[in-house]
């Protein structure tokens, strides 16, 4: 079976491709590890600013799944996520967040909002970040550079 943050990886490495921020992320059922869904950033092609690798991953598993929450599913993603994916992780009710790279500007976890640690919050998972962060961060740096 392979590595969930692999798949997020290359997931990752195709949003640079399409010109996107490279970040992806990867839905598991946490007992089978079947991949119930992967996905890249879309900001840019849909011309949605939803569009993060964590949402279109969480749309991806619900319909799958043919409910709206994953209590029991991980979520493996290259980057903290932001403000906006950390409430839908919630929302969504995911075990566990797995992340690559930390997010100083623009993160909900571990920095910025801290969604998880709200009084208002609704759920909060298990979080497990800096996972191949150098690797993550290495990746981010490459794209941003190459666009100056």
């Amino acid at each position: 079976m392979p590595d969930p943050m692999d798949i997020a990886f290359e997931e990752a490495e195709s949003a640079a491709a399409r010109g996107e921020v490279p970040v992806g992320a990867v839905i598991v059922a946490a007992a089978t590890g079947q991949v119930l869904a992967r996905a890249g950033n879309r900001v840019e092609a849909d011309c949605d600013p939803t569009g993060h690798a964590e949402l279109l991953a969480i749309r991806q598993a619900c319909a799958v799944r043919g409910e709206p929450r994953l209590p029991d599913c991980d979520l493996y993603v290259t980057l903290e996520p932001c403000g906006m994916c950390a409430t839908a992780i919630a929302h969504a009710r995911l075990r566990r967040v797995v992340f690559g790279a930390y997010d100083p500007k623009g993160g909900g976890v571990e920095h910025g909002a801290r969604v998880f640690e709200r009084d208002t919050c609704h759920h909060r998972p298990e979080i497990v970040g800096g996972v191949r962060e150098a690797e993550a961060a290495a990746l981010l740096k490459r794209f941003f550079r190459e666009l100056r």
